[in-house]
């Protein structure tokens, strides 16, 4: 018989009974988008669930990155990870900012703050960090470090929905937070995304700036873009907003199951849950030492692979290596060596709320040998 496919995340979906009442409200208000009805609705529960003073939507999560620097006026160089999802270093790229890269922690997989000063040259105006797998930098050494030298600090959070370090958002770090609502975060909205601040003035000028720049009926302020979210996606992110702590809880459970199961393999590393931290579990990822294990990073994947066991090599090859970024003095391998070893030795095991016991035993038992 054949092996029912696991895939490495399934989305977060609201009941469709549920759901209807609020398509046929929309429908009846026929206000579709543009700050309507739901749109502000889901700001303000946001606002009220992440423990943050101003949120802005947007339809995806590059979006926001892109609105953050311009917001922010950034120029020059700024200074980023190179394992991370491409939409971070492209939204630089795309806004004519040089990235540079750093190298990682290689127990958090974040950017190393002190790998930082040595890249500040007197072009740098900003240092773009990514809370990795949603586990928090080091956010008090890298605002040292941004004091020091007068460098604003925004967080691609894309990973890091309702994380908190001793009761306190993750969000509230640095200049800004950007979020992802894709459909395979632990929190999504089909497509969506957020711009966290933390002042009235900064969020006006964030939503001129996703509305094309208008101000006023015939004011355009700045040259904006097309950012906004729909009624349709507010609404359904009103709902899941109401399941997602059950859905977090889910994946704690599965990433419980694969520590107790995996931590006598060696060969097999894999993350603990951080002090005083409040974790989303929005990724598993082990780390394979192919001398120990006897098998590969790829190899191990392969095998998954044919089983019908979906694990995403995330984040491989690191942005670093593709043909945008190479050219960069930055990008040199010699530059990056921690990054190199563990883009090349990771796997993301499938992890999502729906995985039953059968799933995460048939897991398990390709990874113990």
């Amino acid at each position: 018989m054949d092996e029912k496919l696991i895939t490495v995340t399934s989305p977060l979906l609201p009941s469709l009974d549920d759901f209807l009442p609020y398509l046929q409200d929309i429908w009846d208000r026929k206000w579709l988008t543009n700050n309507g009805h739901y749109h502000q609705e889901l700001e303000k529960a946001l606002c009220e669930y992440l423990k943050v003073p101003y949120i802005s939507l947007f339809t995806n999560g590059t979006l926001p990155l892109m609105c953050a620097l311009q917001a922010l006026r950034i120029t020059g160089e700024v200074i980023t990870t190179p394992f991370s999802f491409v939409a971070t270093t492209h939204s630089l790229w795309w806004n004519g900012i040089k990235p540079v890269f750093v190298d990682i922690d290689p127990d958090t997989c974040n950017i190393d703050p002190a790998k930082i000063e040595a890249a500040i040259t007197p072009r740098t105006t900003a240092i773009m960090p990514v809370h990795v797998y949603g586990k928090p930098c080091d956010t008090e050494r890298i605002q040292e470090i941004a004091d020091k030298y007068g460098l604003k600090v925004i967080y691609d959070a894309a990973h890091a929905f309702g994380v908190e370090v001793d009761g306190k958002s993750i969000l509230e770090a640095g200049d800004m937070s950007t979020l992802s609502f894709h459909a395979t975060k632990v929190y999504n909205t089909i497509e969506g995304g957020a711009l966290v601040c933390h002042d009235e003035k900064v969020k006006r000028r964030i939503d001129y700036l996703k509305n094309f720049g208008f101000a006023g009926e015939t004011t355009i302020v700045a040259p904006g873009i097309n950012g906004k979210m729909d009624e349709v996606r507010s609404a359904y992110g009103l709902l899941n907003l109401k399941q997602v702590d059950t859905a977090i809880e889910g994946r704690r459970q599965v990433a419980i199951k694969y520590r107790e199961a995996l931590r006598n393999v060696e060969g097999v590393g894999f993350m603990e849950d951080m002090l005083g931290v409040r974790h989303n579990y929005s990724y598993f990822p082990i780390f394979i030492d192919a001398e120990k294990y006897g098998m590969t990073r790829d190899e191990l994947y392969s095998r998954m692979k044919g089983r019908q066991v979906l694990g995403r090599r995330y984040f491989y090859p690191l942005i670093s290596e593709f043909p945008t970024y190479r050219g960069l003095e930055s990008a040199s391998p010699d530059n990056l060596p921690v990054a190199h070893k563990v883009a090349d030795s990771v796997i993301c095991l499938p992890m999502h709320h729906d995985l039953d016991t059968g799933a995460i035993n048939r897991v398990i038992n390709l990874i113990v040998r």
